[in-house]
C-alpha cells in the first residue's frame, strides 16, 4: 500500500519550503499528487522518484 504524506512531510523530505511546494502546483511543475477536499497528500515514492529523475551526476557536468 502507499503511504502519502503532507506538504510539510515533503518540504521536511525534500528540503524545499512548502510555499515553493504550492507555487508549483499553481505552476504545474510539482510532484505528482492527489487533493482530498482541500488536503493535498503525496505519495511519498512519486516523491522519491521525481528527486532521483532529477540527480546530477559529475559525468552530466562534463
Amino acid at each position: 500500500m502507499a503511504k502519502y504524506v503532507n506538504e510539510f512531510e515533503v518540504a521536511r523530505i525534500t528540503g524545499l519550503a512548502v510555499q515553493t511546494l504550492r507555487n508549483w502546483r499553481f505552476q504545474g511543475r510539482s510532484f505528482p499528487y492527489s487533493k482530498l477536499g482541500k488536503a493535498i497528500r503525496y505519495n511519498i515514492d512519486d516523491v522519491l522518484k521525481y528527486m532521483e529523475a532529477q540527480k546530477i551526476t559529475p559525468e552530466d557536468l562534463k
